[in-house]
């Protein structure tokens, strides 16, 4: 099983269409998109939900009304002015409450409770190209990486049962929390880069993530013939740091009209379709020159200390 994970430094590069077109033509595929504080892989593949779970992480308060003496204590004590006045008494507004839970432990009364609070949804679906793990977080809630990194557990195990033997990951945009937790456990990182100076900083940024992490990077520059000089100065780049390029995605108007018909862009003849079978077949050796190595680096005999 080899897990790929595509990402890229800023949204709007191009990382979803790019996966949902790997997706058509990946044999033997699991798919989970990541992108969980805004997720759209679903837009194009239409995934039939098999099952449904909550997500719940972090804590948030309630003033039990019957018990509440009005005291007014949490109000002057809470740091994120979570507590209201109202005319029926005090009461916490959700969006503000960081579930800290000084209100509650210093509440004369023990008129509030801590309770899990629900930022989401998980889903485990099928689609024409396989199953998909995805989820999508509540609008304004936290713990995005936490969910990235169930979703990935769920992705892993999932496979283990169907027997996959690749796992494709839309990653999460730029380098924060949950593309820390994209990035765990894979065994290969695509970036996709637009050949203007941002997106070059910003791939340069989300580089440096993955070669810290000690992930191998390839790279996707899409729409590379829009500005020739910033593709040349990626490319040299890469070939600088040891990148693979996996190859040039050229500037189509066919992009736009997949995506209108809900397809991906190698369900159907085109020039692009071409550029992607190319772009898997090295994916491929990638991978397997990668297996190679991690086998004769587990083969080599231990020094005697």
């Amino acid at each position: 099983m080899y897990e790929i994970v595509v990402i890229s430094g800023k949204g709007g590069t191009g990382k979803t269409s790019v996966t949902a077109a790997l997706a058509g033509i990946i044999p033997n595929v699991l798919l989970c998109d990541l992108d969980v504080d805004a997720p759209d892989l679903h837009i194009l593949l239409d995934p039939k939900v098999q099952r449904q779970e909550k997500f719940a992480s972090g804590r948030e308060a309630t003033i039990q009304q019957s018990l509440c003496t009005q005291c007014g204590n949490c109000a002057k004590i809470c740091q994120f002015a979570a507590v209201i006045q109202k005319d029926e008494g005090y009461t916490i507004n959700p969006m503000r409450c960081e579930g800290c839970g000084v209100c509650a432990a210093l509440c004369p009364a023990q008129a509030i409770e801590l309770a899990e609070r629900e930022c989401g949804e998980w889903y485990i679906s099928e689609t024409r190209f396989g199953p998909m793990v995805h989820a999508q977080l509540y609008p304004g809630q936290e713990n995005s990486g936490r969910l990235v990194t169930l979703l990935k557990q769920e992705a892993r195990q999932l496979a283990r049962e169907q027997k996959r033997d690749w796992i494709l990951c839309d990653g999460s945009p730029g380098v924060g929390c949950p593309v820390i937790s994209s990035l765990s456990g894979a065994q290969l990182a695509i970036a996709v880069v637009e050949p203007t100076p941002s997106g070059r900083h910003d791939f340069q940024r989300v580089a440096e993530l993955c070669d810290h992490f000690r992930i191998p990077l390839a790279i996707i520059i899409n729409k590379a013939d829009l500005n020739a000089e910033e593709a040349s100065a990626i490319r040299t780049l890469a070939e600088t740091k040891g990148y693979s390029i996996l190859g040039n995605l050229p500037f189509d108007p066919i992009v736009t009209q997949t995506m209108v018909q809900r397809r991906t862009l190698t369900e159907q003849p085109s020039p692009l379709a071409d550029t992607f079978a190319k772009i898997w077949q090295n994916i491929e050796r990638l991978a397997t020159t990668a297996r190679t190595n991690r086998n004769r680096t587990l083969l080599q005999p231990k020094e005697q200390i």
